[in-house]
């Protein structure tokens, strides 16, 4: 995929993040593509669904498994707006992405943070970071500083 392929799903995935913000939600969102065609979408729904694993790349991927009738994703690439954390790392580990392309790091929370830069994803899944990087963490940063 070329980068201008990249930026116009992180875009996709940035209003689902932006849904997540309005609701009162951590702004994250991502979306599920797999031949250039968005196959599911989601954005966090911790407050909502009062659930703690509700976040954006868990019920992406979920509604994508359910989607195709298949329990793996090897030929679909994620798009989240935030580097995913610990838990969204081992499920999309399982998933078996071909991709997994992220905006802005998190630097508290990330996988980063954790596996440092041992990737934690399956062994033939490709990661690439930093795509729209300034877009994604200013939601985040902007949703933060209202709730101060």
């Amino acid at each position: 995929m070329i980068l201008h392929d990249d930026e116009h799903f992180m875009r996709q995935a940035l209003r689902e993040a932006q849904d997540a913000f309005f609701e009162g939600e951590v702004p994250i969102g991502a979306v599920v593509v797999i031949n250039n065609q968005i196959i599911s979408r989601g954005h966090n729904q911790v407050e909502r669904l009062n659930d703690a694993t509700a976040h954006a790349e868990v019920l992406a991927i979920t509604s994508a498994f359910s989607h195709l009738g298949a329990k793996y994703l090897p030929d679909a690439t994620l798009y989240v707006t935030i580097e995913p954390c610990h838990m969204c790392a081992g499920a999309l580990y399982w998933s078996k992405l071909k991709r997994v392309v992220f905006g802005a790091p998190d630097v508290k929370q990330g996988f980063h943070f954790f596996y440092g830069e041992k990737n934690p994803f399956h062994p033939k899944t490709e990661i690439t970071g930093g795509v729209l990087s300034e877009e994604c963490a200013k939601l985040i940063k902007d949703f933060f500083k209202a709730r101060r």
